[in-house]
């Protein structure tokens, strides 16, 4: 292998005005480390990962030469978004919407399974627990999901009401009463005996609540991206799939933007990459880390998990922490998850998506709190969770180049805003500023700025 010269970080420029590329970390100290797997992925990755890596490395050294792309003429976009999952494809159609020409770079295939947004089903909530905040976002999504359901011609939103359960005096049932009375939220406060009188399926300890929320319930993950992108397409938007992102660059009114296919340009930039965040900013490194996260589907007997007997849940369970919990769906059986799972922070280009007998026992641990055994499995998944430190989002410019807007860290519960996200991105992107509130999401507070100083 040739050796790594010296000078190498200051070459590629590695400054907050020079090309930010695939590899975060670039100093030949830090480079030494990652470089071999950029050559030949661990054993058990596929062709494509092997190819795409060694094309990476030889790029970032300069071994393959000058690159391909530097004699074609660049294509130039008023916007490019990186990334088309839940959060970029919904930007890239906001973006469309309102007459831009806009460019989407996928690096998988539209949708994929390897992300946050893989799996059918997402829940939507209103006595939001994490901190009232969210409840004015969580309106402008769920109005942006009515549109999109409209347009696209498919229903997309599922209503079933929603369960915070735990302790009174625990942070799910607490931040729920608080987001209701702040916000005027039609809720019920419920004794364990009238969950289970009402939801049979539970049996629960005496001394739990549940704030009950009517506008809760569910929606497609997969479909609702197919629907932006789709939408977006019919608008005019140029939507790429299968095109990794080798670098960019930053001036101080353009970006460019090189992939394997090519090069272009546009006036501002929307970086939506979750758990690949990192890789193409390397100061997320501590701001968006990826953590490896499985759910799964149960058989049920009879209907005590349907739909209209069974609300999406938050379950605060004081001896292993928040389970979330949808009901049932044709021969899906009903689908269980465990926020933060096992706390496994991963790459998302080597994570074991294999299931073991721990990840199935941290999921069956909520056997514990329903009135009749689990049933079997009907399946599992592995994602990613893409935490930020204080499990809050960031979605912002970027200091130095304010038309770069980050969307990262949606901690695993961001789905369900992706429609309203992609709004504000639309306006970050195209206005630098926003009519709705997102001081909660700022790149400037206390919790990043210290990961941000510690990265750097």
């Amino acid at each position: 292998m040739p050796a790594i010269p010296d000078s190498l970080g200051q070459g590629l420029g590695f400054r907050d005005d020079g090309w930010f590329l695939w590899l975060a970390a670039i100093s030949p100290a830090t480079f030494q480390l990652p470089f071999p797997r950029w050559i030949a992925i661990a054993e058990g990755a596929d062709k494509r990962e092997r190819a795409q890596a060694g094309r990476r490395a030889r790029w970032l050294t300069g071994l393959a030469g000058p690159s391909n792309n530097e004699a074609m003429g660049r294509q130039v976009f008023d916007q490019i978004v990186i990334g088309a999952g839940g959060m970029g494809s919904a930007a890239i159609y906001e973006l469309a919407r309102r007459g831009q020409r806009v460019l989407g770079l996928e690096q998988f295939g539209i949708p994929h399974e390897l992300g946050s947004s893989a799996g059918a089903t997402r829940i939507f909530r209103f006595a939001y627990f994490e901190h009232p905040s969210y409840v004015p976002l969580m309106r402008l999504s769920f109005a942006r999901w009515q549109a999109l359901q409209r347009d696209f011609g498919e229903t997309l939103l599922t209503v079933t009401g929603g369960l915070d359960i735990g302790l009174p005096s625990g942070r799910v049932v607490s931040g729920a009463k608080a987001a209701c009375r702040a916000h005027g939220l039609t809720h019920e406060v419920l004794r364990a005996s009238e969950v289970e009188r009402r939801h049979p399926a539970w049996r629960l300890p005496p001394e739990f609540e549940a704030v009950y929320q009517p506008e809760a319930g569910f929606l497609p993950a997969d479909r609702a991206i197919l629907a932006h992108v789709t939408l977006a397409r019919k608008l005019g938007a140029d939507v790429r799939e299968n095109e990794p992102v080798l670098g960019w660059k930053a001036t101080s009114d353009r970006v460019e933007v090189e992939t394997e296919a090519g090069r272009y340009e546009a006036g501002s930039l929307v970086l939506a990459a979750g758990a690949w965040t990192s890789k193409l900013l390397g100061r997320f490194e501590t701001l968006a880390i990826p953590q490896r996260q499985v759910v799964g589907w149960f058989e049920t007997a009879g209907r005590q998990f349907a739909p209209e007997s069974f609300p999406v849940f938050i379950l605060d369970c004081p001896e292993r922490g928040n389970f979330y919990g949808i009901p049932e769906q044709a021969d899906e059986g009903f689908k269980v998850g465990k926020f933060r799972h096992r706390r496994e922070n991963v790459d998302p280009d080597s994570i074991d998506r294999r299931i073991t007998p721990a990840d199935k026992a941290v999921l069956t641990w909520l056997g514990r709190y329903l009135s009749s055994p689990m049933g079997p499995p009907v399946g599992f998944k592995t994602c990613m969770f893409v935490n930020s430190p204080d499990e809050h989002f960031i979605v912002d410019a970027l200091p130095e180049h304010r038309n770069v807007v980050v969307a990262a860290g949606f901690s695993g519960h961001g789905y369900k805003f992706c429609s309203g996200i992609g709004e504000v991105l639309a306006d970050l992107s195209m206005h630098g500023a926003t009519a709705h509130d997102t001081h909660l999401f700022r790149l400037s507070r206390p919790a990043l700025t210290s990961g941000m100083a510690s990265a750097d």
